[in-house]
């Protein structure tokens, strides 16, 4: 029987708005998930519910005000809520990887070498990395010619792409995905569902956030409704 990647547990999480005078934005409360290894779980619910905010707090972007993210890494169990910072480093490095709605670019660092970055921290040699980065970016249809730059300059879409590509390059146990097919046409979308299928046919647990309804179908095996919290506020 497999063994989950990952089980959340009673989490919260509250935002303080300090310049309301530190009024308490509650944001989740409670909330439980189980992703297994080979399967796709979909966070579902209503703008504004806090499902890109669970995947901040899955890759410790956020850090959760209360509840268990418990992470399995080469064996162990790991809550992330309660790691410290080098552990933390290593689950991103080895375990986790996490698609973004957003390319957050490295100054003057070309496109490959972005790419390749994550094979290398795990010790893949630098050119073996960038023909690996190559192969996949060709694959999804970013232009040989946009290789060696770097992507401030790229279109939303090819952005998203060079996005993905640093996201799928290394096999992580645990991928989140943050709408990874906004802004794609549909030939693109369509690669980018085969890497989501080939991810869990190599026993990735994902976790993804899914608006476009063809997508969500062809690639999910599970959902999960993600809602606010009930307070006196919301009439409850």
């Amino acid at each position: 029987m497999p063994r989950p990647t990952l089980r959340v547990r009673g989490l919260a999480k509250e935002f303080v708005l300090h310049h309301r005078g530190g009024a308490r934005l509650p944001v989740l409360a409670g909330f439980e998930l189980t992703a297994m290894p080979g399967r796709c779980v979909a966070l579902t619910g209503p703008s504004g519910a806090g499902k890109s905010t669970l995947l901040k707090l899955f890759y410790a972007n956020y850090r959760a005000n209360a509840g268990a993210i418990l992470v399995r890494h080469h064996g162990e169990v790991v809550d992330i809520a309660a790691a410290g910072p080098r552990t933390l480093l290593e689950l991103r490095n080895e375990t986790i990887g996490y698609v973004s709605q957003f390319l957050r670019v490295i100054p003057r660092v070309d496109t490959l070498d972005i790419v390749a970055e994550p094979l290398q921290r795990r010790g893949v040699e630098h050119m073996e990395a960038r023909e690996r980065a190559a192969a996949l970016l060709a694959r999804l249809n970013i232009p040989k010619s946009l290789f060696e730059l770097t992507p401030a300059t790229f279109s939303g879409g090819e952005r998203q792409r060079v996005n993905i590509a640093r996201g799928f390059i290394a096999h992580s146990p645990l991928l989140l995905l943050d709408e990874p097919t906004a802004s794609l046409d549909a030939r693109n979308k369509g690669v980018v569902l085969e890497l989501i299928e080939e991810a869990k046919t190599n026993g990735a647990a994902v976790v993804g956030i899914f608006h476009d309804e063809d997508a969500l179908a062809r690639v999910a095996d599970e959902c999960c409704e993600v809602r606010p919290p009930c307070t006196a506020e919301a009439g409850c």
